[in-house]
C-alpha cells in the first residue's frame, strides 16, 4: 500500500490516543469509505470537532447527521468520494454541533437510556 500510496501519503502504524487525538484535532475531515457495525472512529473525529465523509452504509448511517454532523456518498468509487469531497469543501460545519452529536453515544447517555429502557419494560411486570 505504501508503494500504491506514493510519497504524499505517510503510514503512521499504530499510535498512543494522544497523536490520534492531535491528528483527529488538526485534520478537515475525517473520510471514512469502509462500512462497520458502528464504527467509534468516526465518532471520535466528530468528538474533536471534525466533520465526518462517510459512504452511505452500516453504522455511520445512525452516527453521522448529514450536513450537521458530516456528510455521504453513495458509492464506494473515486468519483463518488471525491463528488463528497469537493461538495463538503463549500460547507461549515460548526465543531460544537459534531460534538454536540458524538455526545449522543456517550458512555453515559447509554447508561441513561439503557436504565430508561429498562424500567418501562419492566414496569408492572411484577419482577421490580
Amino acid at each position: 500500500m505504501e508503494k500504491m500510496a506514493g510519497p504524499t501519503v505517510t503510514f503512521l502504524g499504530s499510535q498512543p490516543q494522544t497523536v490520534l487525538r492531535d491528528h483527529f484535532q488538526r485534520c478537515r475531515a475525517l473520510i471514512f469509505p469502509g462500512v462497520e457495525d458502528f464504527g467509534i472512529t468516526p465518532l471520535e473525529a466528530q468528538a474533536s470537532g471534525r466533520p465526518v465523509i462517510a459512504f452511505r452504509m452500516g453504522g455511520a448511517l445512525e452516527t453521522i447527521q448529514e450536513n450537521s454532523s458530516g456528510i455521504f456518498f453513495d458509492a464506494q468509487s473515486v468519483g463518488s468520494l471525491v463528488d463528497a469531497v469537493e461538495r463538503s469543501e463549500g460547507m461549515a460545519f460548526d465543531p460544537a454541533e459534531c460534538r454536540r452529536n458524538a455526545e449522543r453515544f456517550a458512555p453515559e447517555s447509554f447508561r441513561a437510556k439503557f436504565t430508561d429502557f429498562l424500567a418501562r419494560k419492566l414496569s408492572g411486570s411484577g419482577l421490580v
